[in-house]
């Protein structure tokens, strides 16, 4: 009979991709965890993890133990929350802009509704998986395909071209977007892009080409605020108060949508459904930031 304990091992490092990082989320050292995976094997018979130079992934056998073993570990989770109060944690993975801009202002509000609730944001560049549990909940920039998620629109946003003032008088205020030629641009690292609706400039217009790059969406603001060209951003970063000014706002205006996506067997639990529901009310009461 297979130990849950051993499961839970396991999950930890079929989702933190190395037995080091799994120890640091279990509390126990790499060379103990990487014991037990192997005492896991030889109980199955079965190789669970291949090695690459990107750390741990899953053999076959190890992904079909990851599908049988999500489920095992919602049904310990129901057991452990049979009464309906709003306690344990919650971890969250949103966008590096959106996640520190727009939730991480908004989460007094809920810990003070919901003491004995625990929260994690995760805001980074990229986005953790909710279908094999590394987040309980996910705000992505499009929406995941998974029989194992339930995804709903949370908001649309608006984004636009922006430059520092002092930038401005100094190089000429674009007046077409032929212009924009004329201008060092800021932007992402196109090998770095982790999602194809981060590719803004040659949307804007063909050709054009970041003068600056950084996979870092606040390292961009940074650099635009310090006067090293214009780039594109979210509303909700560049306006109001971060001395910036629209530059061409009539005729570039891109908009994108934010999506949440949450594991089906969490939706209903009581702390994820309460934080589903304040991400929707901190959507509605940011409208005007995101999309003005």
């Amino acid at each position: 009979m297979l130990d849950w304990d051993d499961l839970r091992i396991f999950l930890a490092a079929a989702r933190g991709r190395s037995f080091a990082t799994a120890g640091l989320k279990l509390g126990m050292d790499a060379t103990t965890v990487g014991r037990r995976v192997q005492r896991l094997e030889a109980a199955l018979g079965a190789t669970l993890f291949g090695r690459s130079p990107q750390g741990l992934h899953l053999t076959s056998a190890g992904a079909r133990l990851l599908e049988s073993s999500l489920d095992v570990e919602t049904a310990v989770e129901s057991m452990q929350t049979v009464h309906t109060g709003v306690f344990g944690t919650v971890r969250m993975s949103a966008s590096e802009g959106f996640g520190a801009h727009v939730l991480a202002p908004a989460l007094p509000d809920l810990l003070q509704r919901r003491p004995d609730l625990t929260v994690e944001l995760v805001a980074n560049s990229g986005f953790l998986s909710p279908s094999i549990r590394e987040v309980d909940v996910a705000v992505t920039l499009n929406p995941p395909v998974s029989e194992r998620l339930s995804v709903e629109r949370l908001t649309d946003y608006e984004l636009g071209l922006y430059a520092a003032a002092a930038y401005l008088d100094r190089a000429g205020r674009p007046t077409t977007r032929a212009d924009l030629f004329d201008h060092p641009l800021i932007g992402y690292i196109d090998d770095l892009i982790y999602a194809p609706e981060l590719r803004y400039l040659a949307e804007v217009e063909p050709g054009l080409r970041p003068r600056a790059s950084s996979s870092s969406i606040r390292a961009q603001l940074a650099m635009i605020a310090a006067g090293a060209g214009v780039g594109i951003l979210p509303r909700f970063m560049a306006e109001p108060g971060a001395g910036l000014e629209r530059v061409l706002p009539d005729e570039v205006r891109l908009r994108r949508t934010f999506w949440v996506a949450v594991h089906q067997d969490l939706r209903a639990t009581p702390r994820v459904r309460a934080v589903l529901e304040w991400m929707s009310e901190t959507a509605s009461r940011n409208r005007d930031r995101l999309l003005g």
